[in-house]
């Protein structure tokens, strides 16, 4: 007797991508509501009398160099603050940059935890996942800190330079060499992150408080940390060293806000805070409402990281009183056109 096979029915694939296109444009849509419907009126900004010299007056927005321009050179390398301190095309009032402790107690600039995405360090190392405290400074120092950069058209113009002839403007930085420079260059304020946690990260604050009494630049530094511990350690020992809110903090200012709480009494001067999705899908912290309230309460108000050229337009509008992004240069721009309206 001959079998007879049934062939099973094809799965209609295609109205499973009909339905995920389907998805995806609705979420598009849901975004750009949200977006749009979230942005508040200018004329709805209120101006309060502060002794924050981090409040800026309305129609003045600081603009600050995320990783000294991360996003047009090798970030938070000399490279990079040169190219934002005397190119002519354009001016900054704020350099943000990040600190990590090295093996013989140096503080060193670089964002991540570990060396990988911004240097060749898995080549001059011998292993991936190099952490900046399992070196000394002299040993960084071997480091092309440019080796992974990508300018926006895909560019890498550093990662061919030979290992043994790196030059110092993409070595890796300590404190002390880009403040003296900064401080030849110009009269900035700065932004500065420890990114070490515990006891590493408490014996970086003592040496970063210790450099900037030394340079007489603690009134000119707002202090940030995302470690809860390092910010309570900042409050018990370095009282004067100005700082902006943790996590914790942020969300415990915007539920006051929503309340218009009268009592609310914050420990900081200075709230750091996302605007962008997906932040805004939990929590939109650019509002009128929570400017004017944190302005009451004498909070200056700094946004990170911005790099679309329209939430800058609504930022600056609705009295942002600074700006953190990768292209200082195109906030730059944004910030002329407005003025020049």
């Amino acid at each position: 007797m001959e079998t007879i096979i049934k062939e099973k029915p094809k799965k209609k694939t295609w109205k499973k991508v009909l339905a995920i296109i389907g998805i995806i444009i609705l979420a598009l849509i849901v975004a750009k509501a949200i977006e749009f419907s979230w942005h508040s009126n200018p004329k709805n900004i209120k101006t309060y009398e502060s002794d924050n010299s981090y409040i800026m007056e309305m129609g003045k927005t600081q603009i600050s160099a995320h990783r000294s321009g991360g996003g047009i050179m090798p970030e938070e390398t000399m490279m990079a603050f040169k190219n934002c301190a005397e190119n002519p095309a354009f001016k900054i009032d704020v350099f943000e940059f990040d600190l990590h402790i090295t093996k013989d107690d140096v503080l060193v600039l670089l964002h991540d935890d570990t060396l990988d995405r911004t240097s060749n360090s898995a080549e001059v190392f011998g292993k991936e996942e190099a952490r900046p405290e399992e070196y000394t400074y002299e040993e960084l120092r071997t480091l092309n800190m440019g080796a992974k950069f990508m300018d926006e058209d895909g560019n890498m113009p550093y990662a061919d330079i030979d290992k043994d002839n790196v030059p110092d403007d993409i070595k890796i930085l300590r404190i002390e060499d880009i403040l003296d420079y900064l401080t030849s260059k110009g009269d900035y304020d700065y932004i500065i992150e420890i990114k070490n946690g515990g006891e590493l990260g408490m014996k970086g604050v003592d040496i970063l408080y210790d450099i900037l009494v030394e340079k007489n630049l603690l009134n000119k530094v707002v202090f940030g940390t995302f470690h809860g511990e390092i910010s309570q350690y900042v409050d018990d020992h370095h009282p004067d060293l100005l700082r902006s809110a943790t996590i914790k903090e942020v969300l415990t200012f915007w539920l006051a806000a929503l309340r218009n709480d009268k009592d609310f009494d914050p420990s900081y001067s200075v709230l750091q805070i996302p605007y962008s999705m997906p932040f805004k899908l939990a929590a939109n912290l650019g509002t009128a409402q929570v400017i004017n309230y944190a302005h009451s309460k004498g909070i200056a108000v700094q946004y990170w990281t911005i790099n679309s050229e329209k939430d800058m337009e609504y930022l600056i509008s609705v009295g942002a009183d600074c700006i953190m992004t990768d292209y200082p240069d195109k906030l730059y721009e944004v910030d002329q056109a407005i003025k020049n309206k």
